[in-house]
């Protein structure tokens, strides 16, 4: 198992990788994001099982080299080491393609485990841009459009509309859509995904986004 690790602290560059090695893993190490770019692609396809991303790095951040290797097509799975209590970090990782983030400072044996996770998940092919007939979402770059017109939608909107074109063909349920997009705790009236339902057919279409009786909402295309 090869991981590619791109920290620009040296002390804990080296520790990770002496932990890495022990464990197991054959590890490369680098210092910066422009070395991390060019290590990820430049490599031999498949070479690299996993990732380990700095956010806070020389030349390019964390969150441009994982933006650009998704915009490559490359599905090598990222974990990405974020500033504590960084939730926006964290978030913003998740959105820009990241698989999973490690908060510093972390416990190398939870290291550990998230790596071989991934690796045991491995690296399916995604579409950088989620596409249903004409129209398009691109999660790295927050931008939805329709016939290649820019659709303003909120930050909400966008999640739902992102849930629902990653199951694209398949009805999902009024709860399903609320764990997603709010969450498991959510108190409120589920009437609300009707509401927001509503909002995004007036942008891209009530045609869009189909009603499937008795089994909720379906992403058209």
């Amino acid at each position: 198992m090869r991981v590619l690790v791109v920290e620009d602290e040296i002390s804990l560059a080296e520790t990770i990788r002496d932990g890495l090695v022990e464990a197991g893993f054959a590890v490369d190490v680098v210092h910066d994001g422009v070395d991390g770019l060019w290590q990820a692609t430049e490599q031999p396809h498949g070479v690299y099982d996993v990732v380990v991303l700095d956010i806070m790095l020389p030349g390019l951040s964390g969150y441009e080299v994982c933006r650009t290797l998704r915009k490559r097509e490359v599905w090598t799975p990222i974990l990405m080491l974020t500033a504590k209590d960084g939730e926006y970090d964290q978030a913003d990782a998740l959105d820009l393609g990241a698989d999973d983030y490690l908060t510093k400072p972390f416990s190398f044996v939870v290291l550990i485990a998230r790596l071989r996770a991934l690796i045991r998940r491995g690296a399916p092919e995604r579409p950088a841009v989620l596409s249903a007939g004409d129209l398009t979402l691109d999660p790295g770059e927050r931008r939805v459009a329709r016939a290649g017109e820019p659709v303003a939608v909120t930050p909400r909107e966008f999640a739902m509309l992102e849930f629902l074109m990653r199951h694209r063909g398949q009805a999902m349920t009024k709860m399903a859509i609320l764990e997603s997009v709010w969450d498991a705790n959510f108190s409120g009236d589920p009437n609300i995904v009707e509401v927001y339902i509503g909002y995004l057919r007036k942008k891209i279409g009530a045609a869009a986004i189909e009603t499937v009786r008795g089994a909720g909402y379906r992403i058209a295309g």
